[in-house]
């Protein structure tokens, strides 16, 4: 695997040069502070997002860089590093077959007050997704709450504008209307969602690597997951499978992604659909 690293400290034509040993420290740190297991391939992504931290910083190379951090980055430096390494790629109503699936399950519990927790889900389509398919099923007075959290600060902040452009995907024209503020005047072109929505989701910096999951509150009974656990190894993804586990009520839903596969993980999960899971 190392063999390959080199070729692209090669570059000519690069600002700053990502020596082998460089590359090796980002996977160790990205890995520690956010359980992401980067595959030897991914130099020219790591170049190419964390450059422009080096610009911004005033650094003249990684290894500076990587030094300061190691020998005492603040708080913000450390986040900025991981929100530069984190892949965010989402949609409204992703993986549709699972919104059709959660009307179902929102009317088995709709006795009761209902508590999703929506993780890793980037900009807010998913969440407010969920917020959608509950007033649909529901109506506006349900008594549910969406936490939504994401280990990017920066994603984060989009999704609790909850604005996006008035063409964003997977949204039809009577979700538009009946979900979404159009702007006017210099806000033409983009939508914001309406307070029915808003109101209903919370939003929280949180990293699937901390320990202290206490502190995401009472147990869930639905939890979307989806497509975060490609980015682990297999010890990872389970001590995630396992907090997750404990973090909801007996016989709660855990939605994935679709090239996610827990079956490794029986003791905690048994399959109940297509890539829905209900906890043992």
């Amino acid at each position: 695997m190392n063999a390959a690293l080199p070729v692209l400290a090669a570059v000519a034509d690069q600002e700053f040069t990502l020596s082998a040993a460089d590359f090796e420290r980002i996977r160790q740190l990205i890995y520690q502070r956010a359980g992401i297991s980067l595959h030897a391939g991914k130099q020219a992504m790591v170049y190419s997002r964390l450059s422009r931290r080096l610009r911004e910083t005033g650094y003249r190379d990684f290894s500076s860089y990587l030094q300061a951090l190691e020998r005492g980055g603040s708080d913000h430096e450390w986040q900025e590093f991981v929100n530069c390494l984190t892949t965010n790629l989402t949609a409204f109503f992703r993986e549709e077959h699972h919104f059709h699936a959660l009307v179902e399950d929102l009317r088995a519990r709709a006795s009761k007050p209902i508590r999703i927790w929506c993780n890793a889900a980037s900009t807010g389509e998913e969440p407010y997704s969920l917020a959608m398919t509950v007033v649909e099923t529901l109506g506006t007075s349900a008594q549910a709450k969406i936490l939504f959290s994401d280990i990017d600060t920066k994603v984060l902040a989009t999704a609790s504008r909850g604005v996006y452009t008035a063409d964003a995907r997977g949204l039809s024209p009577e979700r538009l209307k009946r979900h979404f503020m159009r702007g006017t005047a210099k806000n033409e072109g983009f939508i914001r969602v309406k307070p029915e929505l808003s109101r209903l989701v919370e939003f929280r910096t949180f990293n699937l690597m901390s320990t202290s999951w206490s502190a995401l509150g009472d147990p869930f009974d639905i939890v979307f997951c989806r497509n975060v656990m490609i980015y682990f190894d297999n010890p990872t993804q389970r001590k995630v499978l396992e907090r997750t586990h404990a973090a909801m009520k007996p016989g709660g839903l855990l939605y994935v992604g679709h090239s996610e596969n827990f079956t490794d993980s029986r003791d905690l999960f048994r399959l109940r659909g297509k890539t829905i899971y209900e906890r043992v």
